[in-house]
């Protein structure tokens, strides 16, 4: 018997429309009708202006701040399983507060866990993201969740530029498992920084482990948020002897100061994906698409292919 392809509808939320946009795009269709009505005091409702009766429907948001992101989300999905989708797929590009990802302390929520349970209870089928903060988040779910690498957008373009003493480096020790993969397919050594914090988002002392000099350097991390360890290691890195220093970070939170820490810094450049819109521009930063990959991946889940074809680099 022939397998049965539903209709397939996706809908982006409004904190994600440039790249919803150009991921249906690439899959060949335009996004759904969706319109969000908006309260005077800051209250929302999502509706669908089209029928999803019976559709495979994928719904595109990235859940960084502000929280309006994720209840946006929560609140399509509610509409869509009310009216009678079948399947419904967050596409979450960013997965927000992934760095809750255990209990380092007394007292405190695990917050990647608790929108896990939230988005299942809300009616969703699977998850589709894109470098998680920790890859057992993956294990919060008892739903499938497709986990996508942005190594397969990176690699190509760091082969481009053609570095003739290539080196990799991690951030901070946590990130180190990170560097090796990526390390790997320029067959390359890895140096580490290895940060002490005096709290979240204040580094107290970094030291270097490993050589740099007359390398050509390549941080790797999955998040920027206010830019101060990149900046920070970046400037110890080209003290100790470096030829140049770039960083390549999957999604480009940017907060705070960070633009203003990243033209400032001695980073060549800044290589981020589309995950999470820009609020600025900079001359740093060099923004790389995941429409592509996300369309990709969208299609053979809706055909019953194989995503895992997708970790693929060149």
């Amino acid at each position: 018997m022939p397998l049965q392809f539903n209709p397939v509808k996706l809908f982006a939320g409004s904190g994600t429309t440039v790249l919803a946009a150009n991921i249906a795009a690439s899959y060949g269709r335009a996004l759904g009708d969706v319109a969000i009505s908006r309260f005077s005091d800051g209250e929302f409702q999502p509706h669908f202006n089209e029928s999803v009766r019976g559709c495979d429907v994928f719904l595109i948001q990235s859940t960084n701040p502000p929280t309006d992101n994720l209840m946006e989300l929560l609140m399509m999905t509610d509409a869509a399983r009310r009216a009678s989708a079948h399947y419904v797929t967050a596409v979450i590009p960013y997965f927000g507060l992934a760095r809750q990802d255990r209990k380092d302390k007394p007292r405190v929520a695990i917050g990647a866990k608790m929108v896990a349970n939230i988005l299942v209870a809300a009616g969703i089928n699977r998850i589709m993201t894109m470098d998680l903060h920790a890859a057992q988040i993956q294990g919060f779910f008892d739903i499938p969740v497709d986990h996508l690498d942005a190594s397969i957008i990176f690699v190509p373009y760091i082969k481009s530029l053609k570095l003739g003493n290539l080196t990799v480096a991690s951030p901070d020790m946590g990130g180190s498992y990170r560097a090796r993969t990526f390390a790997k397919f320029f067959n390359a050594e890895v140096v580490i920084c290895d940060k002490r914090r005096k709290r979240a988002n204040e580094i107290e002392a970094m030291t270097l482990i490993g050589d740099v000099t007359d390398q050509d350097i390549v941080l790797i991390d999955d998040i920027c948020d206010t830019a101060g360890t990149l900046a920070k290691a970046a400037g110890l890195i080209m003290e100790r002897g470096a030829r140049s220093v770039r960083a390549v970070c999957t999604h480009a939170l940017l907060s705070g100061k960070a633009y203003e820490t990243i033209e400032n810094s001695v980073l060549t450049e800044l290589i981020v994906t589309d995950t999470i819109p820009l609020k600025h521009q900079s001359s740093k930063i060099r923004v790389l698409s995941t429409a592509e990959l996300f369309a990709k991946a969208i299609m053979n889940v809706n055909e019953h292919g194989s995503i895992s074809q997708l970790f693929k680099v060149d």
